[in-house]
């Protein structure tokens, strides 16, 4: 199960609203119980690096992935993920999606329609390089 604190949900939400029309996309940060259990505590959001048409891509620099890293050790967090949105588009991994994705990251994405938040999903790769939705602790955005 993946459970985004208040602050972090709200952040997400306002980042791929205010990026819309294009994808945003960011870090997500916090503890892993023994069971698997995730608590996301803060993200880092980052710019959405790619070249060209950002409305239905996002890449994320290299130096934005080390400034995760060292985020997460001094605040001695877990780097567990990266979210990004996909406007006007439901919040399911696309193929690009599960290609570059890695082992262990959960990917929460965030369908914006219209400027307007509709859903926030988690994906996680199985064994079989294959998402898997994993379960997220409902909040609501106000």
């Amino acid at each position: 199960m993946l459970v985004i604190e208040t602050d972090a949900h709200h952040k997400m939400i306002e980042d791929a609203v205010n990026s819309f029309p294009d994808e945003c996309c960011g870090f997500m940060l916090g503890e892993e119980d023994k069971d698997e259990n995730r608590t996301i505590t803060e993200i880092l959001v980052v710019d959405n690096s790619k070249e060209g048409d950002r409305t239905r891509r996002f890449e994320i620099s290299p130096k934005d992935y080390l400034r995760a890293e060292q985020l997460a050790v001094d605040k001695n967090l877990t780097l567990l993920g990266i979210y990004h949105s996909h406007p006007n588009h439901p919040a399911i991994p696309s193929e690009h999606d599960r290609k570059a994705a890695q082992p262990f990251f959960s990917y929460v994405i965030i369908s914006v329609l219209n400027n307007e938040f509709v859903a926030l999903r988690s994906w996680r790769l199985n064994d079989l390089e294959q998402f898997d939705e994993e379960s997220v602790k409902n909040f609501s955005f106000t």
